[in-house]
């Protein structure tokens, strides 16, 4: 068989000039005109999201909800080049799917629930999505419409008869191996002596495809697969693509003008974005700002929600690009070790890598705040609120941003108690209408009045106390005027604690009980009214001798 024989069999065997269109094609018709891409959507939806993506890398993104027109217009701002675009539909659904998908989010069985509502129809089986591109130059659309045909062999005259015939080369078919020491051109665009340089194999002709047509029988894999180079549509990609022919489905594509190492493995299988020495699993290089954008889309029946989540030299941060591009959580450069650490029993530390608690905040600077609350509003509070399941009993530790005042305040009429090793030694409010009662006894009433514990449940070694003590006691109390440093200018009357007599003295000899006091004074005028009591009867015994 001569070389240009076999290399028509092998044109006519293995190179697909019409492109396949994907099912989501379905999704909407397109309108190309002058200076507008109109999109006529197909089937019931709640609306649908178009993005587009312009020459230099900015996109435009858009939300038409159902019965209005998507429609893309060139402005004067309109730069040459291709125009990406994709057309996601929103899919319509009723109350209770909703429900459910929340209830399966919550639940975290998503998976299931969204496989289950596919199956009875209640959520699309595949996500409803349409994409393509158009092109601009001198800042109009052009070529709307056409499609690029396949090309065709020439035909020749039949000198015989002088009628024009096509010329019908006979197929080749080649029963045995076929071995090329040299390179090969296969297309309708080959040419006689073609320059070949380093190509071993090149495909030549205005629709260049490779379609690997697999004719095995189940339950051996089948599926067919293409290695498409450019679109065949005006105005549409400039671009290199693998095909899933029999799914309909274009897995992979890469578009003309990406960056050298746009995708670059490494013999350890690192994978490279922009870069051809990756130092991690992905390492992602550019000028400014590298990122991931975390899109979830609204034709699953979910709400849709997009994410960012990038560093550069001021920030390491996440955005809600969705609420209003706000950016939640952000790390500055130079930020210490563990300055939010999170535990394997989930104890967070800030500052520590070993909290303690739920929440342990550490500091290390000697006068250093460890925690700073602020509310900046002028008028409500900062400070900790403490709930329980029910969000009906807790309470409240904060400043009064109005009145400048520290509150500790529980709620629901619940007592604030305060304990020492396990251990209740003051309540608030006290049972009985009392304001606060200690765990002696003692109480202060809701009018103000104190009263110590004096039940003799509280005591014990309880003996007569001696007249004779009381009154040396009284005698050595020296009682004096004087005023407290930390309220100079007002005056008082009292005792000091280091003068007075053990009897009424603490064991710190800083601090007296004025019961103590009370105690001595009312024997001593116990005693003092027997004396007087006994000097009456005299004086009457008297009087009654001297009437006699």
């Amino acid at each position: 068989m001569k070389r240009s024989e076999w290399l028509m069999c092998l044109v006519l065997a293995s190179v697909l000039c019409l492109p396949v269109a994907a099912s989501a094609e379905d999704l909407a018709t397109v309108d190309v005109g002058a200076n507008a891409v109109r999109w006529d959507v197909q089937g019931d939806f709640e609306g649908v999201v178009l993005t587009v993506s312009l020459p230099g890398g900015n996109v435009i993104r858009r939300e038409v909800r159902a019965g209005q027109p998507v429609v893309f217009e060139l402005d004067a701002t309109a730069k040459d080049g291709s125009y990406r675009y994709e057309l996601r539909g929103t899919p319509r659904l009723d109350d209770a799917t909703r429900r459910e998908l929340m209830a399966a989010r919550k639940a975290g069985n998503e998976r299931e629930v969204v496989e289950r509502l596919k199956d009875t129809g209640r959520l699309p089986r595949e996500e409803p999505v349409q994409s393509g591109a158009f092109l601009v130059k001198d800042g109009t659309l052009v070529g709307a419409g056409l499609q690029e045909k396949a090309a065709t062999r020439a035909t020749a005259p039949r000198p015989a008869t002088g009628n024009v015939q096509v010329i019908t080369l006979a197929d080749q078919v080649i029963a045995d191996d076929l071995i090329v020491q040299g390179s090969a051109c296969i297309g309708l665009d080959c040419v006689n002596n073609e320059s070949f340089g380093f190509d071993t194999i090149r495909l030549k002709e205005n629709n260049t495809r490779i379609k690997f047509d697999d004719t095995s029988v189940s339950p051996f894999p089948l599926n067919d697969w293409q290695l498409t180079a450019n679109d065949s549509a005006s105005g549409a990609s400039s671009k290199f693509s693998i095909e899933d022919i029999t799914g309909s489905k274009v897995p992979f594509t890469v578009t003309a003008g990406a960056a050298t190492n746009s995708i670059f493995v490494d013999s350890t299988g690192r994978v490279g974005l922009r870069t051809s020495t990756p130092v991690l699993d992905l390492h992602i290089a550019t000028s400014n700002t590298p990122a991931i954008r975390l899109e979830q889309n609204s034709s699953g029946g979910f709400t849709a929600q997009t994410w960012d989540i990038a560093g550069n030299e001021a920030n390491f941060f996440v955005r809600d690009v969705t609420g209003g591009s706000r950016l939640p959580f952000r790390i500055r450069p130079g930020a210490p070790t563990s300055s939010i650490d999170i535990a394997a029993d989930g104890d967070v530390g800030i500052g520590t890598a070993s909290p303690f608690t739920k929440l342990h905040v550490l500091g290390t600077v000697a006068g250093d705040t460890v925690a700073l609350l602020e509310n900046t509003s002028a008028t409500g509070f900062s400070g900790f609120s403490f709930d329980d399941e029910t969000s009906t009993n807790g309470g409240f530790i904060g400043l009064d941003n109005a009145g400048n005042t520290l509150r500790i305040n529980a709620v629901n009429s619940n007592p604030l108690v305060i304990q020492t090793n396990s251990t209740e030694r003051i309540r608030f409010p006290a049972p009985g209408g009392n304001f606060i009662t200690a765990a002696n006894g003692a109480s202060l009433s809701a009018g103000g009045t104190w009263t110590n514990a004096s039940s003799r449940a509280y005591k014990q070694d309880i003996v007569d106390l001696d007249a004779n003590e009381a009154l040396a006691t009284i005698k050595k109390l020296d009682p004096v005027k004087f005023q407290y440093k930390s309220e100079p200018g007002e005056q008082y009357v009292g005792f000091i604690a280091e003068d007075v007599p053990e009897l009424v003295g603490m064991n710190d000899h800083k601090s007296l009980s004025s019961m103590d006091v009370v105690a001595v004074l009312t024997k001593v005028v116990q005693e003092q009214q027997k004396t007087i009591e006994a000097l009456s009867a005299k004086v009457d015994e008297l009087e009654q001798a001297n009437k006699k």
